[in-house]
Formats: C-alpha cells, sequence, structure tokens
C-alpha cells in the first residue's frame, strides 16, 4: 500500500510529480521538498526574459498560490534532504527532520559546474537558479563588460540576453564553434554567425586558466596563451553535475545521475525524473542517458508517477524522443532525437543564409536527430522518420 510519498525537488519534475500523482487519484500523503524558498518556479526563462528584465521573478512560477494549495501536498521549501535510508525508509532534511515513505521519487537536477579560479571573487556568477538570475540582473544593470565562460546553451543565451540590452560581451570557449557538442560544428558554425552579426566577441578554442582581479573585484579572463579579456562580470556556463551528492551513502546506484531501469525505477520504492535521472533508452541501442531538457522534465516525471501507481505488472519503459530548444537573438532553434557532434549533418529544406532551415542528424545510416532553425514545422515532419534508415529521407524531403 502506498500511503506516503516523498518527492524530494520542488522544479518541473518534482511538481508534475506531484500533480500527475494527484490527477491519477492517488489520495495518501504527498510531501514535496524543495531546497529554494521559491514556489515552483520555471528555469528557462531566467537565462532569457527575466534576465532580459521582460519578466519579474513571480512570472517565472509555475502555479499560482490556489492552484498549488489544491494539490494537497505538504511543501517543505526551504530545507534540503540530506540523506536517504532505503532500509529504513526515511529521507532526512536539513532540520533534522526524518520522512518515511514508502516511494520517494528524487527529483534534484543539477548544480552548476565551477572553475578552479574565480571563487569568492566579486563579479563571477552562475546561473542556475531564481536567486542567481535575480543577482545577475542587477550586477548587468550597472553596464558591466560582460565575459561568458562555456557557449552552451546556457552561456550562448546569456550572452546573447547581454547583448541584447546594450552589454560589450565576449563568448569563450574551448570549442571552434558555440553549441559543438550540443548541435555540431557546422550548426556552430551559423550560430557564432548570429552572435558576430549582433556585436558579440567570439574567443573560440580557447582554455580559461585563471581570472585577473582588483582586489575582490574580477577584473579579466585569463586565457592559456597568455590573453586577457577586460570584464567586469564573469558568467561561468561550463556546464552542471547531477545533485546526488546527498545520496552518496544511500546505496542507490550513482554515476552520471542517479541509475534507473527502463521505468525510472533505482531500487525498490525509489524513483528518479528529470535532469538528476538516468537510464536505458532504446533509441540509442539501451545506452544509458540523461536529458537536460524542460520537456523530458515533465514528461519523465508524469512517467515516474504513472509507474508507482501501476505497480511491477503495469508499469511501462520510458521511451520519450527528446526534444528541446533555445532563443537567441529572436531565433528560435529546435531539435529532437540526438544531434550528436560525430553525426552527418544534411540541410534538408530551407536555406541558411536566410537562417530558416531543417537539419538532419545521421549516424550509422540512420536518422538520429533534427534541428529546426526557425522551422518548427518541418522539424515536426522530420520526427516521423527518426530511427529510420537515412534513405529514406530522400523521398520525404520534399514535403519538408
Amino acid at each position: 500500500m502506498l500511503n506516503r510519498i516523498v518527492v524530494v525537488g520542488a522544479a518541473a519534475a518534482g511538481l508534475t510529480a506531484v500533480e500527475t500523482l494527484r490527477a491519477k487519484g492517488y489520495e495518501g500523503g504527498l510531501t514535496l521538498v524543495g531546497d529554494e524558498r521559491h514556489p515552483p518556479y520555471d528555469r528557462p526563462p531566467l537565462s532569457k526574459e527575466l534576465l532580459g528584465e521582460s519578466w519579474e521573478p513571480a512570472s517565472t512560477w509555475l502555479r499560482k498560490e490556489d492552484v498549488l494549495a489544491a494539490v494537497d501536498a505538504d511543501l517543505r521549501l526551504g530545507c534540503r534532504a540530506t540523506s536517504l535510508d532505503q532500509a529504513a525508509r526515511t529521507i532526512t532534511l536539513s532540520t533534522g527532520e526524518r520522512l518515511p515513505y514508502d516511494a520517494a521519487v528524487i527529483a534534484t537536477g543539477l548544480r552548476p559546474r565551477g572553475l578552479p579560479c574565480g571563487d569568492g571573487l566579486r563579479g563571477v556568477h552562475v546561473l542556475r537558479s531564481l536567486d542567481d538570475a535575480v543577482r545577475l540582473r542587477e550586477a548587468l544593470l550597472e553596464r558591466p563588460k560582460v565575459a561568458v565562460i562555456g557557449a552552451g546553451f546556457l552561456g550562448a543565451e546569456v550572452a546573447a540576453t547581454a547583448r541584447g540590452v546594450g552589454l560589450e560581451v565576449t563568448l569563450i570557449d574551448t570549442n571552434d564553434q558555440p553549441l559543438a557538442r550540443q548541435v555540431g560544428a557546422e550548426i556552430g558554425g551559423l550560430v557564432a554567425g548570429l552572435h558576430r552579426d549582433n556585436g558579440v566577441r567570439l574567443v573560440l578554442g580557447a582554455d580559461v586558466v585563471g581570472m585577473t582581479r582588483d582586489g575582490t573585484r574580477v577584473r579579466g579572463v585569463t586565457l592559456s596563451d597568455g590573453t586577457v579579456v577586460d570584464a567586469d562580470l564573469v558568467v561561468v556556463a561550463i556546464g552542471s553535475i547531477p545533485a546526488v551528492d546527498w545520496l552518496t551513502d544511500s546505496g542507490l546506484p550513482l554515476g552520471d545521475g542517479v541509475l534507473c531501469d527502463a521505468y525510472c525505477r533505482a531500487a525498490p520504492g525509489v524513483w528518479a525524473a528529470g535532469d538528476v535521472a538516468n537510464w536505458p533508452h532504446p533509441m540509442v541501442a539501451g545506452a544509458r542517458v540523461r536529458l537536460e531538457q524542460r520537456t523530458n522534465a515533465a514528461q519523465q516525471a508524469m512517467a515516474v508517477a504513472a509507474n508507482l501507481l501501476a505497480g511491477e505488472a503495469g508499469a511501462k519503459p520510458y521511451t520519450p524522443v527528446p526534444f528541446g530548444w533555445t532563443h537567441q537573438f529572436g531565433e528560435k532553434i529546435q531539435t529532437i532525437g540526438w544531434c550528436p557532434p560525430d553525426a552527418r549533418t544534411e540541410i534538408i529544406s530551407g536555406s541558411t543564409a536566410d537562417r530558416e532551415f531543417v537539419a538532419a542528424y545521421h549516424r550509422d545510416g540512420i536518422l538520429v536527430g533534427g534541428l529546426g532553425w526557425n522551422s518548427a514545422r518541418g522539424l515536426r515532419q522530420c520526427r516521423q522518420l527518426l530511427g529510420r534508415p537515412s534513405t529514406e529521407l530522400a523521398a520525404a524531403a520534399a514535403a519538408i
């Protein structure tokens, strides 16, 4: 019998899990634990609308207070989960309280990866939480010279937003193109062109080895060739690490996140959803995946809630088609499936010069992913062919 369910992590995945449990008829005790004091909020707007001042912090909230209250969950906000005891089936909080559970859902997400340099320097920022975004927005009001370290999705978005409000911005990355790890060098080169056309200075193929300072204030970023990029404000956006440190002594299988089975179950009575979950996916021949995508956070949480209530006999493998997006300088770039940097990239419709096209990603003769640049309709049509032989794409390309 499930009488007590505890969900740890009060962002999109955690909130969706508790809402889905109630929607599917679960009437027992339900606790949602979050280490931030804010109500559950959405993260994608932090680097765009909130940072660019078109939204206020409350605009990021996922639910209004009355809607959240109607879920009838015990909200434990502003406290951390510090350990999980499988044998006793309890989760200990930073307050010292132990929450008993019949089932637990881990949705603790990520924490930003740091650099060995810059700790404690004023003007050095990361962007993961709402508080991070508010601090960074306030700092941008001082009109600093901005350096962004890391040209993945987050770093490129921060650079675009800062440049969009008229600041001098330098985007630094070890790769030769922005978004190289996410969408490959060919499309990354087009992203580089977009940033250059809008006045962002790109420093690519560069390793950061330190930061210069004036007392306790950052004044620049030092590269391995001795070059110093002047900056009064530095944003470190070099990736994130699954937030599993509190589970070290739990006995749960950990690696790149919480290691789950195909049903998102990590151990008897313990499940994981969202950025922290790592599970085998049939679209990549059963290899393990961990998706840092907003759509996956909600979809996986719904799947976990359904499997948790269905029991072992009724559980279904979780097999989503990955979907992600980014907005930069008014351009909308969307991805489906996998767009690995070693895949063969083919423009199958539209024009890269016009910045409106669909790109297909092929690996070993199979269509594994697609990217739409201002081309959502074409991308939807491409989606139907994922996992099919690349030869089938030629016949369908005219319709895309």
